[in-house]
């Protein structure tokens, strides 16, 4: 039996109603339809998202998502008599989302450090001094602090192995990150004790008033 022969007889049946209730246009449920949807919203997530929240995102029953996604992670695995990928489909604080498999890391992480490196934006400098400081420290903190979006800077930083994801906070999903060996070498100190202090690098504010400050 292929792949799309097992995705498509596990899904007659479903409902076709939006998980979220929005009055969306109906849209195929059987299982091959919705994995082919979901594979789509899986490769570009950079955190790993719920099963309630991948059914709104390709507006199909949650049922047929479950089904979906048991449906890949078993094709991904070379369970249904294609080969074995080099990635996979993992549930990760009880969310999912596509991963390079532990076996390959090494070659993925060869890969990533020997790309001709450029000059790093003025973006991703703030945004990493911000997670450099702050680790371990989430996207949406680091956005609440910078005041705009951080996701492909943080993408960024990843690829250069700058900083890596350092745990997954088991209640929400949200990744927490951190820096790697490799910025200490590309900034040559041992530690992240050797950092500046931030406090004396901070505007105190006074530049805006002309003499002295009222008391």
């Amino acid at each position: 039996m292929t792949a799309d022969t097992t995705l498509t007889a596990a899904g007659h049946g479903d409902d076709t109603a939006p998980a979220d209730g929005a009055t969306l246009a109906p849209r195929p449920s059987d299982t091959a339809s919705v994995a082919r949807r979901l594979e789509a919203i899986l490769l570009v997530l950079d955190e790993p998202r719920s099963v309630v929240s991948l059914a709104a995102a390709v507006a199909a029953p949650v049922t047929a998502v479950r089904q979906a996604v048991e449906a890949l992670v078993a094709d991904y695995d070379g369970e249904t008599g294609g080969p074995r990928r080099g990635f996979e489909l993992r549930e990760v604080g009880g969310g999912w989302r596509l991963y390079v498999r532990e076996e390959h890391d090494d070659v993925v992480a060869e890969f990533v450090n020997t790309q001709a490196p450029s000059r790093l934006s003025q973006a991703a400098l703030e945004t990493l001094a911000v997670i450099a400081y702050k680790q371990p420290v989430t996207r949406g903190q680091v956005a609440s602090i910078r005041a705009v979006n951080v996701d492909s800077v943080v993408r960024t930083l990843l690829s250069r192995g700058l900083i890596t994801e350092v745990f997954t906070d088991p209640d929400t999903g949200a990744i927490h990150y951190g820096t790697t060996d490799q910025l200490l070498v590309n900034l040559g100190i041992n530690s992240l004790d050797e950092l500046p202090h931030i406090s004396p690098l901070l505007d105190d504010g006074s530049d805006g008033f002309d003499g002295e400050v009222p008391k």
